[in-house]
């Protein structure tokens, strides 16, 4: 199977109606990837929250009543026993017990993923923002070669 390659167009062979096809094609794609990018941020922003909580297991906190999540909304009592390990969330329904170091570890390397994902995504929306400004400027000119055909031809 053959690698497909972007296909490029000369934009300025193109009239107005298929030049705002393309318009609304890249305001699509600028939007997905924008949604895209603020996902990853949430999904960052989680993994920070549970390097946090992680660290939250101290010796000072040992048999202290703490609220312990079972979902997003929904905390029940209990007492913090086990200094040393704790349950990780490791994706589809699975849990593993992991030292605090390991749990970090595990949540850091999620962090610094997702930043790289995080970083590409905002290079493909620069372009894409790029492509957009150059796609305005086009319409803009052929909108200008238009009133001036126009106005020569009512003289």
């Amino acid at each position: 199977m053959a690698n497909a390659q972007p296909q490029q167009i000369n934009l300025a062979e193109l009239d107005l109606s298929q030049l705002s096809d393309v318009r609304r094609q890249l305001e699509d794609e600028l939007t997905h990837l924008t949604n895209s990018f603020t996902q990853l941020k949430q999904a960052q922003a989680k993994f920070k929250a549970c390097i946090e909580n992680v660290a939250e297991v101290r010796p000072q906190n040992k048999d202290k009543v703490i609220l312990v999540p079972l979902t997003n909304s929904l905390y029940v009592p209990g007492k913090l026993c086990d200094l040393e390990n704790v349950i990780v969330d490791v994706g589809t329904g699975y849990y593993v017990k992991k030292s605090r170091a390991e749990a970090v570890k595990h949540y850091q390397a999620k962090v610094d993923f997702i930043q790289s994902n995080a970083e590409n995504l905002q290079e493909m929306v620069q372009k894409k923002q790029d492509n957009m400004s150059y796609l305005v400027n086009v319409m803009q000119m052929k909108l200008q070669e238009q009133s001036a055909a126009s106005a020569k031809t009512s003289k």
